[in-house]
């Protein structure tokens, strides 16, 4: 068998369920179109926790996918991982996971930007290993926007989660909520429906419907509860409305995600982190995906985090990470 171009599964951290659900994943789907970025050891720990029965083949080389049996967990194992990863604590914030995740997201997109690698898919991860371990990034989206930025060129990205009932777009992302609502201007919000409309298009909408939910209650009442939405958003909103884009608002943000999810639009952009996220959550983490936008390449990863609390178990559902390599797939063409 022959893989041309594989897609790419960064292992998370180390004491979540980001190895578990990889390998319960493996169990399932059998997946012959995607490979690990990881510990070999920890993967190994993974299958025992999930049941086992599953093999674990350590790639030389992405180019060998072709060659790994059916049922057979491939891992391709970047250098530089800490020593004794396996035997790291399970279900506790330790630095060594921390730096193995941050490598592990480093090298597969290296794969991808060498052209052995088609698109990344990322487990969870832990934002406060990461800090432990010295990373300058809070997340998954600011360290794949550095990454993609080696050629000189910060790009903006954005957050999308979504799943078959409703898809919403993040403003702004990791930050309290004094810095976020200080980050609501008229540049970012536009920036924000301009790749929305962009990263739509490319998934098959011809003119995609955007709302755009207020920051304020009601969205403002008019200037009565705050004036970001006369100042900022609904001055983004014409300028994207003149650039051709179907968006509007801005609509009061406890009601527009249940207009969306009936059908009235194709996506919600919110202004907040926990404004656009709670509705998708909501309906439930099974299912979710989360898409970074902007990006020169296809990232997605599962609508959870790490679950320390169920880590080691095996218990960890893998139907979000399953969605999100499908979502990959559709994306990668």
């Amino acid at each position: 068998m022959t893989v041309a171009c594989p897609f790419v599964i960064s292992m998370g951290d180390a004491c979540g369920i980001g190895p578990e659900i990889i390998a319960s994943l493996w169990r399932l789907e059998a997946p012959r179109d995607a490979l690990v970025v990881g510990d070999v050891g920890v993967m190994r720990r993974a299958v025992a926790a999930t049941g086992g029965g599953l093999a674990v083949a350590q790639l030389q080389s992405p180019d060998e996918l072709g060659r790994v049996p059916p049922r057979c967990l491939p891992v391709w194992q970047p250098e530089g991982l800490p020593e004794g990863l396996a035997d790291v604590p399970l279900g506790q914030v330790d630095a060594r996971a921390g730096a193995a995740a941050a490598l592990c997201i480093e090298a597969a997109v290296g794969l991808i930007q060498a052209g052995q690698a088609r698109a990344l898919v990322t487990a969870p991860i832990h934002k406060e290993a990461l800090h432990a371990a010295g990373s300058p990034y809070p997340g998954h989206t600011e360290m794949l926007q550095a990454l993609a930025g080696r050629d000189g060129q910060i790009r903006p990205v954005r957050m999308m989660l979504a799943n078959e009932e409703l898809r919403t777009v993040l403003v702004t992302i990791h930050c309290s909520l004094r810095d976020a609502i200080e980050r609501v201007t008229r540049d970012n919000v536009l920036e924000t429906l301009r790749i929305t409309g962009a990263a739509l298009k490319l998934m098959g909408m011809a003119a995609p419907r955007i709302a755009v939910a207020g920051l304020n209650p009601h969205a403002g009442e008019g200037g009565l509860f705050g004036d970001e939405e006369i100042r900022h958003i609904a001055p983004a909103i014409a300028d994207a409305r003149a650039e051709g884009w179907d968006a509007t608002g801005p609509y009061a943000p406890d009601t527009i995600f249940m207009r969306a999810r009936r059908g009235e639009f194709d996506v919600v952009v919110a202004m907040t982190h926990d404004h656009g996220l709670i509705p998708v959550k909501y309906l439930g983490v099974e299912q979710g995906v989360n898409v970074t936008l902007g990006l020169p390449f296809v990232r997605t990863s599962p609508d959870h985090g790490t679950a320390f609390d169920i880590a080691g178990k095996g218990i960890a559902d893998p139907a979000s990470l399953g969605a999100a390599l499908a979502m990959a797939r559709r994306l990668a063409g």
